[in-house]
């Protein structure tokens, strides 16, 4: 072979081994676990993971009392950092309402505070495959290619109700209330996906399965 031909073929091994360099590099930066906070504003699935874990944490103590008389009239007032504050006063107010109390301001014998320690939600993902590839050089680009990829999104709901005599300021007592719920969603081989919940009807979302079904 003459200098010119080795002089090709040299180039040829080069450029296939900078390809297969990048496909490697791609592929070890693809395997990766990540974990963030979901903020505002939330997606229907989200609203659904905190307000379906707040009704969770009430119906765990449907067989435990509160310590004042069934009938009483209670004013509520809520505290806490999260912005949720009129979802989880009205889950509350009919939740007593199903217990036999009345929650109504005017002519209340009852005070109790309901503060909220922490309500939200949290996301997670996990990816193992090859992310997206775009070139500036190379007009060549390729989409995610998900071997197995999974996202996961967790409610949780955690506060108590502080409980004071009006006429008296006389504390009564403490009831915690904790709860969370779940909703995951895997995708193997680049197309199929399933899903992993606790939600009672969660919002569903086109997939390749979906269509096969």
């Amino acid at each position: 072979m003459n200098k010119k031909g080795r002089s090709k073929l040299m180039k040829i091994r080069i450029i296939k081994g900078l390809c297969l360099s990048m496909v490697l590099v791609g592929f070890l930066a693809g395997c990766s676990t990540t974990q963030k906070i979901t903020s505002s504003a939330r997606t229907a699935t989200e609203q659904l993971l905190i307000s379906e874990a707040v009704k969770r944490s009430l119906a765990k103590s449907l067989d435990s009392s509160l310590p004042i008389p069934k009938g009483s009239v209670v004013k509520l007032d809520l505290f806490g950092i999260s912005g949720d504050k009129d979802l989880m006063k009205g889950i509350i107010a009919g939740w007593l309402g199903q217990q036999g109390y009345v929650a109504q301001d005017e002519s209340a014998t009852y005070r109790m505070n309901i503060v909220v320690d922490s309500l939200g939600t949290e996301s997670a993902n996990t990816f193992f495959g090859i992310p997206p590839i775009s070139a500036s050089l190379i007009p060549i680009a390729l989409p995610k290619l998900s071997f197995y990829e999974a996202d996961y999104q967790a409610g949780y709901s955690k506060f108590h109700l502080d409980i004071f005599e009006v006429s008296s300021g006389r504390f009564v007592g403490t009831v915690p209330f904790v709860a969370n719920t779940h909703y995951n969603k895997h995708t193997v081989f680049f197309l199929f996906t399933f899903k992993r919940t606790d939600l009672a009807s969660p919002p569903t979302v086109g997939s390749f399965m979906n269509l096969i079904h």
